[in-house]
């Protein structure tokens, strides 16, 4: 459904402020580098947010709600800041895991405050509550999101979609998407969530790697009726300039613990290590590019987990883990694997000499995922080839669904 626009024109000082603003200055400022997302041709990536011509009309004289974290940038400056500047009306904020700054750990909950600059309420999605309440969009008319995800089901920031555009279905309040690239958003690959094992890291039948953008997840949410509340008022801000297989490289890192590109390529294949009792290096500065356990038989490689920015009480901490160090893998090379590497987990357990302990008693390791087959496999000492198989039909019929709400060629 189409988002009703207020009539008007800018203001041609309003139009030098946009100008000024995507390009990441404002008057006073110095003048920021751009950012170094091209595509082949040399077109440089242009995201949902830094489109302010677009979408600025649908929240001029309105009361804005913003689902933000630190990766909401309109060029060098965060959404709140850009909205504030040209008198835009802010009237809650709204934080996923990690929050508004984005520096809390990983499953720290997030406590309610309030924006130093706007003043508004910062209602967590991360503590009390995963979603919205009424009384949250009493003063709001529209709802805008904007967070940088990696494209992966057991990311957290998704989820977090999937409640807001709930709410705002329930309540008739408009929800705009200012879309990104999804950093893995070139290959769809594991698992189809089994609905029994439904959480906060997965929320919605999805295999591991989706391949979406969160504009198209939410037009997937919205079109598959897997959210509640009815047909919500939708309108995603598309990227410009880009498909599936365009290279993005993150302007900030989207949480704590993903620090740089190869961590975040990295990442569907060696969280599932998050169910086991094996550290991905949490506590040390190359999160998921390092795994190891203490009492793994290997000792050619070893980290020892210290309390940092993006774990306060990391697994094994103080302890010598021994294990692996993927620290100098090529990035283009990991690009082109095109599917989640289980290589990593069938390896390890293998070598890993007490199997009971491997995988944690919690059932975490079945809710990351998604199915309670793939422990059960493993244990039985099936192949990749032999698990890849078992998946492959669910797989196939996601994608079908996928390529009805896709915004960008794959």
């Amino acid at each position: 459904m189409e988002i009703p626009k207020k009539g008007g024109i800018f203001s041609k000082h309003l139009l030098t402020a946009l100008l000024l603003l995507v390009a990441g200055t404002l008057p006073g400022q110095s003048a920021a580098a751009a950012l170094p997302n091209t595509t082949e041709d040399n077109k440089q990536v242009i995201t949902g947010a830094e489109r302010m011509p677009v979408w600025l009309p649908y929240l001029r004289g309105k009361r804005a709600g913003l689902v933000v974290n630190h990766s909401s940038r309109v060029g060098q400056q965060h959404l709140i800041d850009t909205l504030n500047n040209l008198g835009i009306c802010v009237s809650r904020i709204f934080a996923p895991e990690h929050g508004l700054r984005g520096g809390e750990a990983d499953g720290a909950l997030i406590v309610d405050g309030q924006d130093r600059k706007t003043g508004a309420p910062v209602v967590s999605l991360y503590g009390k509550k995963r979603k919205p309440s009424p009384e949250d969009l009493d003063e709001v008319d529209v709802v805008v999101f904007d967070i940088q995800d990696v494209g992966v089901r057991f990311y957290t920031y998704i989820s977090t979609l999937y409640f807001v555009l709930e709410a705002c279905a329930e309540q008739y309040k408009p929800l705009i998407i200012l879309d990104r690239p999804n950093p893995n958003g070139h290959y769809v690959d594991g698992p189809v969530l089994d609905m029994r094992l439904r959480s906060f890291v997965g929320i919605a039948p999805l295999p591991i790697v989706h391949g979406c953008t969160v504009g198209e997840l939410a037009r997937l949410f919205a079109g598959e009726h897997w959210t509640g509340g009815g047909p919500p008022m939708l309108k995603v801000i598309p990227c410009l300039n880009y498909t599936h297989q365009t290279p993005y490289n993150l302007p900030v890192k989207p949480s704590p613990n993903l620090p740089n590109m190869r961590a975040i390529l990295l990442y569907p294949s060696l969280c599932l290590f998050e169910g086991t009792s094996v550290s991905v290096g949490r506590g040390t500065n190359s999160q998921f590019q390092v795994y190891g356990h203490p009492d793994f038989p290997r000792d050619s490689f070893w980290f020892v987990p210290r309390p940092n920015e993006g774990s306060k009480y990391p697994p094994h901490e103080g302890w010598v883990c021994k294990g692996y160090n993927l620290c100098d893998l090529n990035i283009n090379a990991l690009r082109r694997e095109h599917r989640i590497d289980l290589h990593y987990l069938l390896d390890f357990y293998r070598q890993f000499p007490n199997k009971a302990d491997f995988f944690l008693a919690s059932g975490y390791f079945d809710r990351l995922a998604g199915t309670y087959s793939l422990r059960r496999q493993i244990e039985a000492g099936m192949t990749e080839a032999e698990i890849r198989n078992t998946w492959q039909e669910d797989l196939e019929a996601f994608k079908a669904i996928r390529n009805k709400y896709l915004l960008y060629p794959d």
